[in-house]
């Protein structure tokens, strides 16, 4: 096992920087670029973006959080859409692009773990409608409600859906989930939005709660 293999296995998680790096192992950059390379070719760590790696599935003590990952990735950034609505189990499908909405550009970034995909959505607030999760091993992220993520999907998919049965059809969502979201939640990410295909949508759903 590479020494930088065994330095982060040892550790409580599988993800690490170039910076981490610098303080796990001493000696040269050049000397832990090396390590890292040779740990790369030797499969025993994988390369998620630029300065950003993690253990190969093999080495984890645990199993690493691709949500926490997401946000490790490319940020500010919240799961958001299909990824979300699958969290939530809103749809049935598997998925298996993580999509995020990012507070910056669009962008897209495939890794040895799957594709991940970061798009703008204009709003107030970036993080209403986000809870802060942990899971079981400590892993921070953010996650968007169902009501949120069905909000950005609209808008980046450019859709006009008019009210809940479209969004049912199109998504193989039950319409009980649907209704289930409380009006106050629509009222405020009808605030929240900008535009207005997304608040028309809105509004046609907390109509069809209210009657």
């Amino acid at each position: 096992m590479n020494k930088l293999t065994k330095r982060f296995f040892e550790a409580p998680m599988g993800v690490f920087t170039l910076a981490d790096s610098t303080i796990a192992v001493a000696g040269s950059n050049e000397g832990r670029y090396g390590l890292i390379k040779r740990a790369i070719a030797g499969e025993e760590i994988l390369n998620i973006r630029r300065g950003l790696y993690c253990l190969a599935p093999e080495y984890q003590k645990k199993p690493v959080c691709t949500y926490s990952l997401a946000q490790r990735i490319y940020g500010p950034s919240y799961i958001s859409m299909e990824t979300a609505l699958s969290y939530h189990g809103w749809i049935p499908e598997e998925v298996y692009t993580y999509t995020c909405v990012s507070y910056g550009s669009a962008k897209e970034f495939t890794t040895p773990i799957g594709l991940f995909s970061y798009k703008p959505v204009p709003q107030q607030t970036f993080y209403f409608g986000v809870e802060r999760c942990e899971d079981e091993n400590g892993n921070i992220f953010f996650m968007a409600s169902p009501a949120k993520s069905l909000a950005d999907y609209l808008y980046i998919h450019h859709l006009n859906w008019t009210d809940i049965h479209e969004a049912a059809e199109s998504m193989r969502i039950d319409t009980q989930d649907l209704i289930s979201v409380k009006v106050r939640e629509l009222s405020e990410l009808i605030k929240n939005y900008k535009n207005s295909r997304v608040k028309q949508f809105l509004t046609n759903w907390r109509e069809n709660l209210i009657k």
